[in-house]
């Protein structure tokens, strides 16, 4: 079995290798004894999550590493079958820096509301002590009603608890999916950054026993955005050094934090029609991807075009079946009537 990114020392099998005339041929793995950074992308549909995964059942399985998926839209419950804790996701309120509260917060830092957050952020661990440092500081009226009026917003998206799991626990639990269907934007951004972070600092601060941790984030358009983004960077350009993976899967590449195409050693693409989300990936294909680039991404839902920087080679696979459920999955008409026909039409 040919392994990408690595020799296979420690591995997850992907699939098998497609051929022009649409036959399959040998198997095909990924490497996960190094630390990667790569990307999942491909119009909705077309098998970005499925891949993701598979990517994911192929780490819970494996030794020394441990995946922590964050999950948006309900496509990862069934990973609890292989092996991984379902985790409805906390924020401890210090885990987000001052820069990363003012821009959750869509604040200015040099506003007197931004002001006040950053203060409180850097002199309090807590949310509500945060709340109450803006509220019992000497600043003027207008500028404590702003702050505490965001902070508010904040404490009314339920993210943030003190006794939010750490990064070390999801990790020595060997992986888990964190739950975030009940959350959206900036509430899903706080979550991604806060773990993300958490990650890195735990590579970098861990020892020889700690599993490597690997994150695993789906619609990355969204999550990996705002107050993540720069939680994120730091794992594409400097988590591998101290063992840090980082895989995002999105529908919109040209979303993503320049970063996670420019430094990914794995781009994993599947069907793609949006001629900006092509020129996104176009534009730092490597020399060796001879060709244009659009006419390599293959049709079929499930294929993908696989670049593995680590190698220098690029082929096309046929992503295997998950072995858990993926859920998440759209609402089809024919389901409500196959329901009502075996239940009986409701009057």
């Amino acid at each position: 079995m040919d392994v990408l990114g690595g020799d296979g020392a420690v591995c997850g099998r992907l699939g098998r290798y497609l051929a022009r005339d649409g036959s399959t041929g040998a198997r095909v793995a990924l490497d996960f004894d190094r630390p990667h950074a790569g990307v999942v992308v491909g119009k909705r549909g077309s098998g970005k999550s499925h891949t993701l995964g598979v990517l994911a059942e192929g780490l819970a399985e494996a030794p020394g590493v441990a995946p922590v998926v964050v999950d948006p839209m309900g496509a990862f419950g069934g990973l609890r079958a292989g092996g991984l804790d379902a985790v409805t996701p906390r924020v401890r309120a210090d885990a987000l820096d001052p820069r990363a509260w003012c821009v959750l917060l869509d604040l200015d830092p040099a506003s007197h509301a931004g002001t006040l957050v950053w203060r409180a952020a850097a002199a309090e661990s807590t949310l509500d002590g945060m709340r109450s440092w803006v509220a019992e500081s000497s600043a003027s009226a207008a500028a404590k009603r702003g702050a505490g009026n965001h902070l508010a917003l904040a404490a009314s998206w339920g993210c943030f608890r003190p006794d939010a799991p750490s990064a070390g626990a999801l990790v020595d639990g060997g992986g888990a999916v964190l739950d975030c269907t009940q959350y959206r934007g900036a509430a899903l951004q706080a979550v991604v950054a806060a773990v993300a972070s958490g990650l890195y600092d735990l590579a970098a601060t861990g020892d020889r026993r700690t599993p490597l941790p690997w994150l695993l984030v789906d619609e990355a358009h969204a999550a990996a955005a705002g107050a993540a983004r720069e939680a994120v960077d730091t794992l594409y350009t400097r988590g591998r050094a101290p063992g840090a993976s980082v895989v995002l899967a999105t529908q919109r590449p040209s979303a993503l934090p320049e970063t996670a195409v420019s430094q990914s050693d794995l781009v994993v693409a599947h069907r793609l029609t949006s001629e900006r989300d092509v020129d996104a990936l176009a534009s730092v294909q490597p020399t060796y991807l001879a060709g244009s680039l659009a006419d390599r991404l293959p049709r079929g839902t499930g294929d993908a075009l696989v670049v593995d920087d680590a190698t220098e080679t690029v082929c096309t696979v046929r992503v295997r079946e998950r072995r858990t459920e993926h859920g998440g999955e759209s609402a089809r008409a024919t389901s409500v009537a196959t329901g009502l026909e075996a239940g009986g039409r409701a009057e």
